[in-house]
């Protein structure tokens, strides 16, 4: 509790007949507190349990700044009543995840209940081939249901945030002459946008009420979508006025899925004794997560340490051998080329020694640069002396 950050995220998972409550920084993903209980929680539950978490809070004389929940009603009324008389009321925050996720099941319905519509208008055909009378509606009848099959193959594309071109091409193409359905996404477009960071939870507010009206008007599409006039909407944009408020209870989700995957792993970890003591561990754990890693940081710089030692050894070894193998061509050219080539070989071997690579490469384009001048140089005298030789 040294570094609590004033936020938290609560949630409940259940296990079986069991079910774990959870109590999780929201900023810095430690589990804080936590209780099993051997039946489905109550309000008397979630009361009792977020007193002990208060009494915590009082005796370290640390303060609450804000809460985040999923849309359970197992929450509002018990938070209230636990931290209501306290100077600074915590914020309550709805998970923003958990809320979009309500309104695009609800857009996913409208959109089922439009294709069972558009399956009933199909034209019914007799079995077998169809007769020469029949072709055109046999036509007409595969093009229908192909569009609902393209309806339900693409119904991503009217809960996803944003769209590519290619995508708002095949969704203009599979919603032509269905107006209703162009209007399920633009409504699903300004949900995504009230939970902008940019603006405050009163202009969202102020959006939230003319998308509201907006549905109204939309019968057929205003039935399917009565989460939007649902008050967790509006409980899920106050994180818009705290830069700090997290908008999701992903840090608490996190933990319940590790619980889950562990649980997969060791099946005879059912009781309620068992899976205190494995949650104690998880926390034990986590606590000298620190330490682990400052430990591994260190393993890491001493092995790199190391390793860059190695690698300057191994390459002063080689400019040793290198140099060895030129003294060798030194002694071997030595009655061929005389002094010159000798004296240069022993330059080169200088420098391998010392490890001066960038020195020998510019000394040695230097020379080249040299070289090349004085060959045009004699190459220029050359032709001046043909020149005065023909004009004789």
């Amino acid at each position: 509790m040294a570094d609590f950050s004033g936020y938290i995220a609560a949630d409940e998972l259940y296990d079986g007949p069991l079910c774990i409550l959870s109590i999780v920084d929201n900023r810095k993903h430690k589990r804080i507190i936590y209780e099993v209980l051997d039946h489905a929680p109550t309000h008397q539950d979630i009361r009792r349990f977020f007193g002990r978490f208060k009494k915590i809070l009082k005796a370290r004389q640390l303060t609450l700044r804000g809460i985040t929940t999923d849309a359970s009603p197992l929450y509002p009324v018990p938070i209230a009543e636990v931290f209501g008389d306290l100077p600074q009321v915590p914020s309550h925050q709805i998970c923003q995840f958990h809320t979009i996720a309500e309104v695009n099941k609800a857009v996913l319905r409208a959109l089922a209940k439009t294709r069972k519509a558009l399956d009933a208008k199909v034209p019914k055909l007799p079995r077998g081939r169809p007769t020469r009378q029949m072709k055109k509606t046999a036509r007409l009848r595969q093009r229908k249901l192909q569009r609902i099959a393209d309806l339900f193959e693409h119904r991503y594309l009217f809960v996803r945030h944003e769209l590519t071109k290619a995508q708002k091409k095949t969704l203009l193409s599979i919603t032509r002459g269905l107006p209703q359905l162009r209007a399920l996404r633009e409504i699903v477009t300004e949900v995504y946008r009230l939970f902008d960071r940019r603006c405050r939870s009163e202009t969202a507010l102020a959006k939230l009420s003319k998308l509201r009206q907006r549905v109204r008007r939309f019968k057929s599409v205003g039935r399917a979508l009565q989460k939007l006039f649902s008050p967790n909407l509006e409980k899920a944009l106050v994180f818009l006025d705290d830069s700090l408020l997290p908008s999701t209870s992903n840090a608490v989700e996190r933990g319940n899925r590790r619980h889950r995957k562990m649980q997969k792993s060791v099946y005879r970890v059912r009781s309620l004794t068992h899976i205190s003591h494995r949650i104690a561990l998880d926390m034990q754990r986590d606590a000298r997560m620190p330490g682990r890693i400052l430990a591994t940081v260190t393993l890491h710089a001493a092995r790199a340490a190391q390793m860059t030692c190695n690698d300057a050894i191994v390459s002063k070894n080689l400019s040793r051998m290198a140099a060895e193998s030129l003294a060798v061509l030194v002694q071997r050219n030595r009655k061929r080329h005389g002094s010159g080539p000798k004296k240069k070989l022993n330059h080169v071997a200088a420098d391998l020694i010392r490890g001066d690579w960038n020195s020998h490469n510019q000394q040695e384009h230097h020379h080249q640069q040299t070289r090349h001048h004085q060959r045009m140089q004699k190459a220029k005298l050359a032709m001046d002396r043909q020149r005065q030789s023909v004009s004789n």
